[in-house]
Parts: structure tokens; sequence; C-alpha cells
């Protein structure tokens, strides 16, 4: 494999194989973690589909949209505008993209969900189970984390399920679990890294490639940022007034 793979692209998932570097210019790796790009697919694509479309991929491989009204909220952040993509694609009857500004849920809309919640508004969650039809959504996928994951209960079905994956940020406690238990509802975490194993982890990443150089699935560019201006970047990142993934660049 090795030999097969020399002069050409490749891209490696430092994160699984238990390595730093995302910030080197250059980095030493076994060569069996190597996914080779098919043309067509430019580094950057390639770096945004790495943790955030594997991201994307395994949330809806654990909790299926497949007949279901489902909600995104960070709608058109690095993980969320892959979802709501492979949500589409996956089956769901309904996909609900939630932002906090009308040029978030304009680039939501060019991704083809069905409708777009501005969740800066306080009655965001009523607009929700209004337009799905009062009941509310089937799941909620929720990266967001704080007083978007408390209101957001209040935008679940009963026995709706929403999968949490804003780490650290968890804004629910004991009253609001109390009520989802008595509606039914469950509420089920989500990390990659106890998701990946190399061998799927080569073939899921050639699946996603794929479907970006087909053009079924569409990656937003952030931004483009040098190697010397990583403290820029993560202050941009911080503000949270990007969409899409930052990539950084020799």
């Amino acid at each position: 494999m090795t030999a097969s793979l020399k002069g050409r692209p490749v891209a490696v998932p430092l994160f699984a194989a238990g390595r730093a570097g995302g910030y080197a210019e250059f980095v030493t790796i076994d060569a069996g973690s190597l996914v080779p790009l098919p043309d067509g697919l430019a580094f950057e694509d390639a770096a945004a589909l790495m943790v955030q479309g594997l991201t994307a991929l395994y949330l809806i491989r654990q909790c299926p949209p497949r007949g279901k009204a489902v909600l995104i909220t960070a709608a058109v952040g690095g993980v969320g505008s892959l979802l709501v993509q492979l949500a589409k694609r996956a089956g769901a009857s309904l996909v609900i993209a939630a932002a906090s500004s009308r040029a978030k849920l304009d680039l939501a809309a060019s991704l083809g969900v069905d409708i777009c919640i501005d969740y800066s508004d306080a009655s965001w969650a009523s607009r929700v189970r209004e337009v799905i039809g009062g009941a509310g959504a089937d799941i909620i996928y929720e990266f967001v984390g704080g007083a978007v994951t408390e209101t957001g209960l209040e935008a679940l079905a009963p026995s709706g399920e929403i999968v949490f994956g804003a780490l650290n940020r968890f804004g629910v406690g004991r009253p609001e679990l109390e009520a989802m238990f008595a509606k039914n509802q469950s509420l089920r975490g989500f990390a990659l890294l106890p998701l990946l194993v190399r061998v799927d982890l080569a073939r899921d990443l050639a699946d996603l490639f794929d479907r970006a150089v087909r053009g079924e699935l569409r990656v937003i560019q952030g931004g483009r940022y040098r190697l010397d201006q990583v403290a820029e970047a993560r202050r941009v990142l911080g503000s949270r007034v990007t969409t899409g993934k930052l990539v950084l660049a020799p």
C-alpha cells in the first residue's frame, strides 16, 4: 500500500491515530493510517470531512432519522452543515435547521433543509412545534449546549430523543430530566473517538470523500488561515460567527 500511495495526495486523521500535529507542516505517521484522496477533492475539503464529516456520519448511524422530523442546532457549523445534508439523504421526513442569524439561516436553506428556525428568538421552541404540527421534533441533534439545550427540550416530541454532543456545556439539570422521563423522552450522549475502528475509519472517510466529489455532499469552508495565524483562527472560531469549517494551511 505504501508504494502505491507514493506521490499521491492523502489524508490522515491524526486524532484517530493517537497523534498530535494538526498545527504542523510535517508529521510522521504509519502508512496504514493514510487514506487516498480521490481526484477532484481539495485538501481543504478533505480536512473538513475528517472530524466533522465522520461526526455527522456516525450521528446518522447512531440515531437514524428515516421517517422522522429532526431538528439540528448549529446547523451551518462544521458538523451541522454536513449533518443536515446526510439527514435528508437518510430519509428524514422533515429537517429543521436552527441557527442564530439570518445569514446562517439563508446558508442552511441553500443546503436543502425544509425549515429554518432562528434560535436567538426566545419563542423558537414554540415555532418548532408549530411547524411540525404541535408535537415537536422526534430527534434533536444538539451541539450548542447551555440554554439552547434547555430550551430545545421544549421542542422535543413525547417519546422523542435528544442526541447531545456539546462537551462540557450540558445545561440540563434534574428538574428537566424528570420532565423528560415523564414524557418518555430519552437523552443520548455522543462522542466520536470511541466509535472509531481503523478499518472502518478508512472506509468511511473514503465514502465521505467520494460523496463530496460526486456533489452529494457540499463542504462549507468557513475560512482559510496560515499556520502563523492560528491565534486569529481560534479567536474567530470562539466568536461563533463562523460557518462551516476553518482550515489551517501553509
